[in-house]
């Protein structure tokens, strides 16, 4: 196409709002999957954890071992698998069938952004390229406005089952999308090895940027893979209300992506993420307290969705610049690796969090979770220290992250 957006690129987007969807949707099912299989708020909360490791482990590793296939044959079979995986959770007969189900969906997720961002480069033109990444990356955005609430509404009122089920309808059209849409014949590139993935991960500076990610999101899941139950159990809200205050929260994480990526252009990525992680730790610190209250836990929510994914493009950006720098040959693998490491922190934020619940109690993982995320603050203002100790300005580089 010469004019608009690439029929390819909509497919991929629908693929990733698809995949974005039943990423975080089990966030506002949590109590309801809770009740009806008979298990422990915690223990459903492994239905977050092991998904992000799954995506943690699934995109490194499935993306060097699939390198050498067809890039159209690859993200056709990854959106069957997604497919397939989201199908087995709508008739899983048990928790362990479900968890079987999360871990099969998560594995395709890590390879789809893996490869979708390299397709998405491939059909249009070259200065379009990071454009393209962004509209795909949007189909994220999307689904946590309208996805996620929408499937929440839908799992409270005609069972969680239904909401994996409309999932997999999603995963269907984007699978026809892609084999319709998406050319045979794409350009690719020799796949990263483990020799390269392993080379980056011994290098100090990325290994810091990496942890910054896991404990800035292990802070933030340890908190929000509990707020459905936060919201019914202490504020006392509906289960309506709370689909209602997730669609308050995604908007939030749509205006913020958007404000966190002009705050990193404008004043570099460790200033704008010293103050989005700072900003982070205190609104969890305060919905320790604004929980037990309706109109003060809806304006918390809001500023935890304008800062919880605002530093993402900063995140994104810092690592390639670090890479440029240490690991110039493994840049692409270097930000993928960051993804990885973004799913790490909401496997272990997820999984502390289901302790915190099972031994302290439900009201202590908001500020426990902004305790975690100082620790992204501590980290970041060091490497910032570090930058400046080897006379390095991360402004002078000018690579632009407001579009993602």
């Amino acid at each position: 196409m010469t004019r608009g957006i690439p029929l390819a690129l909509l497919a991929l987007t629908l693929g990733a709002f698809a995949i974005g969807t039943t990423e975080f949707v089990i966030v506002g099912l949590l109590p309801t999957i809770a009740a009806d299989l008979q298990v422990s708020l915690p223990s459903a909360g492994l239905l977050v954890s092991l998904y992000a490791l799954a995506v943690a482990v699934g995109a490194p590793v499935l993306t060097a071992l699939t390198g050498r296939v067809p890039r159209k044959t690859l993200l056709v079979a990854l959106m069957l698998v997604f497919t397939i995986g989201n199908l087995v959770a709508f008739l899983a007969p048990g928790y362990n069938a479900l968890i079987v189900a999360r871990i099969l969906t998560g594995l395709a997720h890590g390879v789809f952004f893996s490869i979708g961002s390299i397709i998405a480069t491939s059909v249009v033109p070259k200065e379009k390229a990071a454009s393209a990444i962004a509209i795909m990356f949007t189909g994220l955005t999307v689904a946590l406005v309208t996805g996620v609430p929408l499937g929440t509404f839908i799992g409270q009122h005609l069972g969680w089952r239904a909401t994996f089920l409309a999932v997999s309808g999603l995963g269907v059209v984007a699978l026809l999308g892609s084999l319709a849409f998406v050319p045979r014949n794409l350009a690719q590139s020799a796949p990263a090895t483990f020799r390269q993935q392993l080379g980056v991960l011994a290098q100090p500076r990325l290994l810091m940027v990496y942890a910054m990610t896991a404990l800035g999101y292990g802070g933030t899941f340890l908190s929000f893979t509990y707020l459905a139950p936060i919201l019914q159990e202490v504020t006392g809200l509906s289960a309506n209300a709370v689909s209602g205050m997730l669609l308050v929260y995604g908007i939030s994480v749509a205006f913020g992506n958007v404000w966190g990526g002009r705050l990193a252009d404008r004043l570099g990525p460790i200033p704008a993420l010293k103050r989005i992680f700072a900003l982070l730790a205190l609104v969890l610190l305060v919905l320790t307290f604004t929980a037990y209250n309706t109109w003060l836990v809806l304006l918390t929510v809001l500023a935890l969705g304008a800062v919880a994914f605002g530093n993402v493009p900063g995140l994104q950006v810092y690592v390639v610049k670090q890479a440029q720098r240490h690991a110039p040959q493994a840049t692409d693998v270097a930000s993928g690796l960051n993804i990885a490491a973004f799913n790490i922190g909401i496997a272990l934020g997820a999984s502390l969090g289901g302790l915190v619940v099972e031994h302290i109690g439900l009201m202590h993982t908001p500020w426990l979770g902004a305790l975690v995320v100082v620790g992204a603050f501590a980290l970041t203002a060091l490497s910032g220290r570090l930058d400046r100790r080897d006379g390095i300005d991360d402004r002078a580089e000018g690579i632009s992250v407001a579009a993602h």
